[in-house]
This record gives C-alpha cells, sequence and structure tokens, in this order.
C-alpha cells in the first residue's frame, strides 16, 4: 500500500493520541504497586478489546498481571503471529504525578512514564485504529504482550516473553529509539551480584591483631573485580553499593557490594561470571560469598535481526523517515527474545528523552510517523 496514504491517516489521530496519553501517564503504575499496576492492565485491556483483540490477563500473587492481546481478523493468513513487546510499570512512585504533572511545552508532551513507555502503548493502539480505518487486512496474526515488571528485571514476565516469542515471526519491542531515533539492534547483557565478606571482629585499639577486616577484604575484591573489565570488548564492571562494619573502633567482621555487569557477548558474560564465582580470599581467615548472576543475556545483532531492519528501513523511507540503527548498554526485555533465537527489533517506540528523569518527554512532532511506521510493519507481509 502507499505509506504516504497511511501518514495521512494516522495524523490527524494526533490530538486524540495526546488525550490517551494523558490518561496513562494519570494512572500511575510502578513495578512495586500491585493494585495500581492490575488497575492499568485491566484499562489497557479495555481500550484494546474496543478494536476487537481478544484479551487473557495472567494474574501475579503479588506483582502486577501480565497481559496478552491477540488480533486473528477473520480471513488472516495462517502463519506465526508477530509480537509486540511493551511494558507498563515505570521506575516513578505513586504520588509523583503531583509534583511532575502531565504537560505539553512547545513540542514535548511530558510526564512521569510517558517515554518509558506508555506513549507506546498509544502507539500500538492508535497503529491498529489506523490499520481498522482504512479497512486493510492484517497479513499475519498480532499478538502484544505488556507485562508488569520489567523495570525490576522480569522476574515474573520472562518465562510467558520467552513462550510467546518462540511461537512468533518475529518481535518487535516498543521501547524508545536511541536519542537520536535510531533502532536499537543490539543490547548488552546484564548482571546483578552480591558479593559478601565476613572477617572476625575485634578492639581496633586494644587487640587489633585479633581481628580480619571484612572491609579491607572487599577494597582488594574491588581492585581485582576492576581488572576483570575489558573497555575494548565493552565490558564493564561497575561496584555501585558497598557497606559494612559497625563502628570505627571495631574491626568490620562484615562487609558487602552489589556489583553491575555490563557484556556485549556471551563469552565475556561466561568469563566474567566464572571468575566472580572463583573469587578467592586475600586474607586467611575471610569467607567469601556471591549471589546473583546474569539477568538479560546479551542482544546480539545477528544476521536475522539485520535483515529485519534493513526491511524496516525501506519502510520508513516511504514514510519520510531516514532510519539507522543503534546499539546500547541498557537492557530490555528483547534481550530475552534475541537470546533465543527469535529476530528482534528494538526501539520503536515514541522518540524523545529523559527515561526515569525529571526531564522525561516525548517529541510530539515525530509522533505521527513512528506510529504509521508501526502500522506498515504491521501490514508487511
Amino acid at each position: 500500500m502507499n505509506l504516504g496514504s497511511l501518514l495521512e491517516k494516522i495524523k490527524p489521530f494526533q490530538p486524540a493520541m495526546l488525550e490517551v496519553l494523558e490518561q496513562l501517564v494519570n494512572h500511575e503504575s510502578p513495578s512495586t504497586d500491585k493494585a495500581a499496576l492490575d488497575g492499568y492492565a485491566q484499562m489497557i485491556a479495555a481500550r484494546f478489546e474496543d478494536l476487537g483483540a481478544e484479551t487473557r490477563l495472567y494474574p501475579r500473587p503479588e506483582n502486577g498481571a501480565q497481559l496478552k492481546l491477540s488480533f486473528r481478523q477473520n480471513g488472516v493468513a495462517a502463519g506465526k503471529p508477530l509480537l509486540l513487546l511493551c511494558h507498563y510499570d515505570t521506575v516513578w512512585p505513586i504520588g509523583t504525578i503531583d509534583k511532575q504533572p502531565f504537560r505539553i511545552e512547545g513540542d514535548k508532551a511530558l510526564g512521569p512514564g510517558i517515554y518509558d513507555m506508555k506513549a507506546s502503548h498509544v502507539m500500538a493502539e492508535f497503529a491498529l485504529r489506523g490499520i481498522i480505518d482504512i479497512g486493510a487486512q492484517l497479513p499475519r496474526p498480532v499478538d502484544v504482550l505488556f507485562t508488569s515488571d520489567e523495570e525490576i528485571g522480569s522476574p515474573t514476565s520472562r518465562e510467558l516473553i520467552e513462550e510467546q516469542a518462540r511461537e512468533s515471526e518475529y518481535v518487535l519491542v516498543l521501547e524508545p529509539p536511541t536519542a537520536e531515533g535510531a533502532l536499537k539492534t543490539a543490547r548488552k547483557g546484564v548482571g546483578g551480584y552480591r558479593l559478601q565478606v565476613e572477617g572476625r571482629a575485634a578492639h581496633a585499639g586494644s587487640q587489633p591483631e585479633l581481628g580480619v577486616s571484612a572491609i579491607n577484604e572487599l577494597a582488594h575484591q574491588i581492585i581485582y573485580l576492576q581488572s576483570l573489565a575489558d573497555p575494548e570488548q565493552g565490558t564493564t564492571i561497575n561496584v555501585g553499593v558497598v557497606q559494612g562494619g559497625t563502628r570505627s573502633n571495631v574491626i568490620a567482621a562484615n562487609a558487602e557490594a552489589e556489583i553491575d555487569l555490563r557484556v556485549w557477548t556471551p563469552q565475556e558474560a561466561e568469563r566474567i561470571d566464572s571468575a566472580l564465582r572463583g573469587l578467592q580470599p586475600v586474607a586467611p581467615g575471610v569467607k567469601l560469598s556471591i549471589r546473583g548472576g546474569i539477568n538479560r543475556p546479551p542482544m546480539v545483532r545477528t544476521e536475522a535481526i539485520n535483515n529485519l531492519f534493513r526491511k524496516v528501513q525501506q519502510m520508513g523511507e516511504g514514510l519520510g523517515l531516514k532510519l539507522q540503527e543503534g546499539s546500547t548498554g541498557g537492557g530490555s526485555d528483547g534481550n530475552f527474545t534475541a537470546a533465543i533465537g527469535v529476530p528482534t527489533l528494538d526501539g520503536l517506540g515514541a522518540m524523545g528523552d529523559g527515561g526515569h528523569a525529571v526531564h522525561e518527554h516525548i517529541l510530539i512532532s515525530h509522533l505521527s510517523a513512528r506510529t504509521a511506521l508501526l502500522a506498515a510493519i504491521l501490514l508487511d507481509p
């Protein structure tokens, strides 16, 4: 079909899109508030049911429900579905909206969670509305998965994400693009670890020789951890939180550190993980324990991912978009789907900036074209 006409169909939706976006932003949905999350999932389910979607909620006893929306039009071609991945949890606690209300300032629409990633929810809805309004037929089934815990590592949704991805032809992740608007064809893998050190307490003034300082040991271990990093390969290790000891006149019996790991390849993930699990004490009498692991495997740019990007890039040209590809050190649920071999393209959300920051915003002028691009992908056979 003519992509220009598709864009012209989407453009008049913009005021309605902003109106819906304000409603979504005002319904706060922090990762740790089950009631708020479940309410948001029900609101989204109702909106997509209005478009003819079959909805299924996957309740979770302690976390928000996961939501799957399925579009199976009459006469749609048989075959594997296309899977859209969204998350609806945010990093912002309840009450943030009172300090950072939804507002429009020039070309920016601002508010907590708007960029990461409630604007994407609006884009998915109105891409489908545009397709319905022009009477077009989806060439394949489409599933949309809204998850409730991406911002805290997807502990309750990963299994469902991977299960749905295995049944899909390919996956589109509606996370925001890079700041320059590039789609994401690679992401670093992410690991989180906690190193605990057990020493021996003693009086620091009268009997220091009887103590073994857990803090001193931790300092040695941190220096060693930094030596494992490999900047040339993009492997970073950050000890972001340390704590230990009780008083300045007591040799510290305990100390611990929280460690963040980022890697581009599975081989680097395995190397660092093995090194962390093999840590040995420097001082006699110290005990070390390590917990954690690789939370998100790397999203490696494969030939299948490259082919998917090139296809979407050509569609973008028909909409006046000069799409580039990029990569990022942050992880997403696309890491899971790419790691199990399903072609995955990330960064198809709204243009903007300030994710997790007080200036979080989207650029209104890009909203229609990016939504039309999503609609075009859904219509591609």
